[in-house]
């Protein structure tokens, strides 16, 4: 595995090697001591599956609030998606800087998003599916998020939304 710094401190990019043959591929997604090794002392407490049916399906931006924290590794496994995060911990040294990567089945890469950080995608093909993993329980309450356009922001999405909650396109511009 190799771990590769983001422009969101201490979140990385994580690219694993893909083994393929004739029946298809197989590759390690998470090991505690390789990642602990590459900076990320993650212990596993929690996981979850994303499905998404239509192209341009839009999740996020979600995160924790910190009396909660939660630290996240994704990873699509069918399909693609532009995956994307902003740090939103106040005193980071990237603090409302966001981040960018499409990630898709096969490719081997997987993001590790940590606390604090907010985090969404969108799918760039029908049927994606991307896979979770917290360190910690979820906790509805902490649960809170930010619009995906909001100007605060500038993130560059490669498409505007053709699916999206009501939720998530209705929260409030950013107030730090």
């Amino acid at each position: 595995m190799e771990f590769r710094p983001t422009r969101v401190h201490g979140a990385q990019l994580i690219e694993s090697q893909v083994f393929r043959d004739e029946r298809g591929t197989f590759q390690r997604s998470f090991c505690q001591s390789t990642f602990a090794g590459g900076g990320i002392p993650m212990t596993v407490r929690q996981t979850s599956i994303s499905t998404n049916a239509a192209t341009g399906t839009l999740r996020g931006l979600h995160y924790q609030r910190l009396t909660h924290p939660e630290a996240k590794l994704v990873c699509c496994v069918a399909g693609a998606v532009y995956d994307v995060i902003v740090d939103l911990r106040q005193g980071s040294p990237t603090y409302r800087d966001w981040y960018g990567v499409e990630l898709s089945a096969g490719s081997g890469h997987a993001l590790y998003i940590p606390p604090g950080v907010a985090h969404g995608f969108l799918t760039l093909e029908g049927n994606s599916v991307v896979y979770y993993v917290m360190d910690a329980d979820h906790q509805p309450s902490a649960g809170t998020g930010v619009r995906w356009d909001d100007p605060a922001f500038g993130i560059v999405w490669p498409a505007r939304p053709a699916v999206i909650a009501p939720r998530d396109a209705g929260y409030p511009d950013f107030d730090p």
